[in-house]
């Protein structure tokens, strides 16, 4: 396993930036549209069920169900991916961003419209700040679920961990298998502690939070 590793490193190691370069995109614009959602739904029930049930849909479908409907329009490779995973990190993020942000007591609410904050300083100076460990939770899901699936992603060319993986399947080579599914496993692991560590530090510096000043 390791001769493996020593003679193949440089293909493994491209695929991990690949995987990784996905993920970190993914992220980045699904918190980006999560929070432009979370805004809209906060302030209107009926946008609120509305955006909810429909991403509860879109999530409860097969990702190469969701890969296959796609694939027309966007075709295949990396970008059906990136869509792909998007829309179903939209409904880890809104669920646990909502409860997070409607769990914050009314009575804290109360007592910072009286002192004349405007509802978008009670977001973001009340509500943001104590509700820091679901959103933190939505995060760590979303990450790791983006991990797994975009290992899936390499069945339409998306590249990534999931090609020396799917590619093992087909060789029968349990080399590419064991690093293939070792170094998804490594990244999912490294990415939820790397987000717990951001969150303590998140919550030591912002005042207002549970371990804030």
């Amino acid at each position: 396993m390791l001769d493996y590793l020593f003679s193949q490193y440089a293909t493994l190691g491209r695929a991990f930036l690949e995987h990784l370069w996905m993920v970190a995109v993914v992220l980045g614009l699904s918190l980006a549209a999560a929070a432009v959602l979370t805004v809209t739904a906060m302030y209107s029930k009926v946008w609120s069920a509305f955006l909810v049930n429909l991403f509860s849909v879109i999530y409860a479908i097969p990702s190469l169900a969701l890969f296959a409907i796609l694939i027309p329009a966007t075709g295949l490779g990396t970008t059906t991916a990136i869509i792909v995973l998007i829309l179903y990190n939209q409904y880890v993020l809104l669920r646990n961003f909502l409860a997070g942000l409607r769990g914050v007591d009314p009575a804290v609410l109360e007592a910072a419209a009286g002192m004349g904050m405007s509802t978008l300083q009670v977001l973001y100076k009340i509500r943001l700040p104590l509700s820091l460990t679901p959103l933190f939770a939505g995060l760590r899901l979303a990450a790791v679920s983006t991990i797994g699936i975009a290992t899936i992603a390499a069945t339409i060319n998306a590249g990534g961990l999931g090609s020396i993986l799917f590619d093992g399947l087909r060789s029968m080579n349990m080399y590419k298998i064991m690093w293939g599914a070792l170094l998804s496993a490594c990244l999912a692991i490294g990415a939820n502690h790397l987000l717990l560590w951001l969150e303590n530090k998140v919550a030591v510096a912002v005042p207002g939070t549970k371990d804030g000043v």
